[in-house]
């Protein structure tokens, strides 16, 4: 799932007052140009290396995870390092073409990897906020979800955790856990936003 909430504005120019002489001014610009650069070029290597609307392994459903090893660690952390330079806060082994029920996010302020997860309960309110997804560009659409679940699952040992979430944490668990079904966020949103999505996606996977 792609951070909604990030600021890619944060680095803004504006305010910087300079006169002919300052040139640590133009300095530390340059050098913020570079990070905003380098940054963007890391994000975009990134995303070519998860898998994008149209490829089969987002459409499968993944099969259980039986073997807690240095495989599945090492996968781990790959995933969360893509995650992370993908500037997204969920990434499912299916988006890089494993199909196996794992997904990696971060929960509570810490990086997460989660073995054969499942959502254990669901409250009954539910709200509909702007998806992204690392698998899907910049198409956002709405999706309603439970606004507080139980998710339970396994760690890289294979020890039972569970976590009981809210908000924005919630929506990232169902989100991932959907991708794990085969699911995508265009299949739960309404008819217009969906027809909207496909208009934006099928050019892209005509150049596939």
């Amino acid at each position: 799932m792609s951070d909604h909430q990030h600021d890619h504005d944060e680095h803004d120019h504006d305010g910087h007052e300079h006169d002919g002489h300052d040139h640590e001014g133009h300095e530390h610009d340059d050098e913020l140009d570079r990070e905003n650069a380098e940054k963007l070029l890391r994000r975009q290597i990134a995303l070519s290396q998860v898998r994008q609307y149209g490829d089969p392994a987002l459409r499968m459903r993944a099969q259980e995870v039986e073997r807690y090893d240095d495989e599945l660690k090492a996968l781990a952390e790959r995933m969360l390092a893509l995650m992370h330079e993908a500037e997204g806060i969920g990434l499912a082994a299916t988006q890089v073409g494993i199909v196996r029920r794992f997904f990696v996010c971060t929960l509570e302020g810490e990086d997460r990897a989660i073995a054969n997860p499942r959502i254990a309960k669901a409250g009954a309110k539910t709200e509909t906020d702007d998806e992204g997804c690392l698998s899907l560009g910049d198409v956002r659409v709405p999706v309603d979800r439970p606004t507080e679940v139980t998710l339970e699952g396994f760690d890289l040992d294979g020890n039972p955790i569970r976590f009981d979430l809210e908000g924005i944490q919630a929506r990232v668990v169902q989100h991932e856990l959907d991708h794990l079904d085969g699911t995508l966020t265009i299949d739960r949103t309404d008819p217009e936003s969906r027809r909207d999505a496909l208009r934006r996606l099928r050019p892209k996977l005509a150049l596939r």
